[in-house]
């Protein structure tokens, strides 16, 4: 399936809220938080049509498929852990997280540790976007060329995007700092 990149769609936070009901339905408390991350979490930014939740948890082991297929989940086990930035050195646990795809509408739901590297990465991403316009218009600009030059070549477009998208986390990082940015409160 080509890659393809969408403007901005009002329906996807409304989509997110939906979906993020049944999952606290499910899940309880031992989803710490659920929030709506990535591109389509981001007003204005153009994405691809996937949903992308975090559910954050304190031990994988509260995890139990049989509590998430009845909501058309299905665990991806060959994707165990996300990319590390170049130029960091991390402890392999800081990028560990188990990923669901639902079956009916595209989504990935993203099972992360609380506090680890990976789990505040998409909260501080998106929150740094939502308020960097400059940053978010240059981000939905590298993701639309990408998709023009390599419509059919997901590793290409992956490998040029997560490099580039760790150079805007540089000024995240920064802003973080400066602004004494807080996780923030689950969204559902």
């Amino acid at each position: 399936m080509p890659i393809e990149i969408l403007p901005y769609h009002n329906e996807w936070p409304l989509e997110f809220a939906n979906f993020a009901k049944g999952l606290r339905r499910v899940l309880g408390s031992d989803a710490l938080a659920i929030h709506h991350i990535g591109s389509t979490s981001v007003p204005g930014l153009a994405a691809k049509d996937i949903i992308d939740i975090q559910i954050t948890v304190k031990t994988f082991d509260v995890l139990a498929e049989k509590r998430l297929e009845p909501l058309g989940l299905h665990y991806l086990d060959q994707i165990n852990r996300d990319h590390c930035p170049p130029g960091m050195s991390l402890e392999p646990k800081e990028l560990e997280k188990r990923i669901y795809k639902n079956l009916s509408r595209p989504m990935n739901i993203h099972i992360r540790i609380k506090d680890r590297f990976n789990q505040n990465y998409p909260l501080l991403c998106r929150d740094y976007l939502r308020t960097h316009l400059m940053a978010r218009n240059a981000y939905a600009e590298i993701k639309q060329q990408l998709a023009r030059y390599f419509p059919e070549n997901v590793e290409a477009y992956y490998d040029i995007k997560d490099p580039v998208f760790d150079v805007i986390m540089s000024g995240a990082y920064d802003w973080a700092e400066l602004s004494a940015w807080q996780q923030p409160k689950s969204d559902g």
